[in-house]
């Protein structure tokens, strides 16, 4: 098992026809405090943030939209949703992982469920 450290790196989304995915830049946020803090009082992001582990998320005091990919422990896409800010997101089961961006980044990207993605710390 992998065990995740705070930091940056590039996220991948597998592409059909074997074409080498596009880098997204990405923030892990593994420890108890980057987790909590997430997206709270920023204005936008952009890349994404990965939540690990994490099976739920929350929008309360968030001053924009977000899209969030729920993935299991092997970073396949089980759902993709749009939360507008003031909502709460029930608990995926099986879900691992959260990422999040912002709303319409992961259309843009091809991330939708049954997709696998890829990290690079």
């Amino acid at each position: 098992m992998v065990r995740w450290q705070d930091g940056r790196g590039t996220l991948r989304v597998a592409e059909e026809g074997g074409a080498e995915p596009a880098g997204v830049p990405v923030e892990i946020a593994a420890s108890y405090r980057a987790r909590t803090r997430g997206l709270l009082g920023r204005d936008g992001i952009g890349g994404a943030l990965l939540l690990t582990p994490a099976n739920s998320v929350h929008t309360f005091r968030m001053r924009f939209a977000i899209d969030v990919a729920y993935l299991d422990r092997r970073l396949n896409v089980l759902a993709v949703r749009t939360m507008r800010p003031g909502r709460l997101g029930l608990p995926r089961p099986r879900a691992r992982h959260v990422l999040e961006a912002e709303a319409g980044a992961m259309a843009r990207w091809g991330l939708r469920p049954g997709v696998r993605v890829t990290l690079e710390a």
